[in-house]
């Protein structure tokens, strides 16, 4: 899939490169890479927020494309967050993943219980000052990227208005319901986002495999339609371009994560993300000693992990579902 003003086609281009961002770091709110610009227009508050990891660069790129762009809302109110530029601001091209994150996962501490707690990390302190931002939010675009090859999708959490949101904004293709982590919340699922009572919602978008200039092509191209589905944008910016390669999307809903329980979780054999498994009870891999099974037939391997690590998830399964009617 190409994206947003393309340079050249993806085989021809260079890795993923950080971009300076330095020149972002006062903001326009008074908290540290925040912007906020206000239409004066009736409607809702729309957010982007990129680096939740660090070594995720394409939302980063994407934030400062519409940034460069001066891109405005044209109702209600826009804002912009760079969140972990600590970690980002570490990114070595030599160690890669290790600018993730620097203490503590930072897609893992979305709960009041866990923000208000006794916990203390530059993570959790960088999410603090966040809060107060996101809370205020009725339409949030969370950008992120994968670290083993996967086509973009995304993730739109479990309630009914996270999969109209990802309906009204058309791509990518590959839509997922899912209930998150064992190992802690993500922003996704962060207070009104998963209430089912409550209008904010919340979309997860994998926007390709880390360090490929697809997914930056990605990133801004759902960035754009996001913008123009809650209706703050009236029309595509000028210079900008949508991609005219749209493939209808599909639903799928996971109905179990494979948490890692032990030292020594193996596959089978190679997985690819969305591939599709025929028959229920195949192994796919062993936890320790014990199997991990498809429970039911044409099971869907979402997002299977290459490293594994006790109480991380090794793999998602779920099926296509049709879509939800109104």
């Amino acid at each position: 899939m190409t994206g947003i003003r393309p340079t050249k086609k993806p085989h021809e281009r260079q890795q993923l490169r950080p971009r300076d961002i330095s020149g972002y770091r006062n903001g326009n709110t008074g908290t540290p890479y925040v912007f906020q610009f206000d239409s004066t227009n009736p409607g809702p508050h729309a957010a982007i927020i990129a680096l939740v990891h660090g070594n995720e660069l394409c939302g980063a790129a994407a934030l400062d494309s519409l940034l460069s762009q001066g891109v405005r809302p044209t109702r209600g109110k826009l804002s912009l967050i760079f969140a972990n530029v600590l970690a980002y601001e570490t990114f070595d091209p030599t160690r890669p993943f290790a600018a993730r994150y620097l203490d503590e996962d930072m897609n893992r501490v979305w709960s009041a219980e866990i923000l208000s707690g006794a916990g203390d990390s530059r993570e959790l302190a960088r999410a603090r000052e966040l809060a107060p931002v996101l809370t205020d939010v009725d339409f949030l675009l969370d950008l992120h990227s994968t670290s083993a090859p996967a086509p973009a999708m995304i993730l739109a959490g479990q309630q009914p208005k996270g999969v109209a949101l990802a309906q009204a904004t058309g791509s990518p293709a590959h839509v997922v319901t899912d209930g998150g982590h064992a190992a802690g919340p993500r922003l996704r699922d962060f207070a009104a986002f998963n209430d089912p009572n409550a209008l904010p919602a919340a979309l997860l978008v994998e926007c390709g495999e880390h360090f490929s200039p697809v997914s930056e092509d990605v990133a801004l191209d759902v960035a754009v339609r996001f913008l123009l589905a809650t209706k703050i944008l009236a029309a595509i910016p000028r210079g900008l371009t949508l991609s005219a390669d749209t493939p209808a999307q599909q639903l799928i809903d996971v109905t179990e994560a494979v948490t890692i329980r032990s030292e020594k979780f193996t596959f089978a054999r190679k997985f690819r993300c969305f591939e599709t498994i025929p028959e229920a009870a195949t192994i796919i891999g062993h936890d320790g000693a014990v199997p991990v099974m498809t429970p039911y037939d044409n099971c869907i391997l979402v997002m299977p992990a290459t490293h594994f690590a006790p109480g991380q998830t090794a793999v998602r399964l779920g099926r296509h579902v049709p879509w939800p009617t109104a």
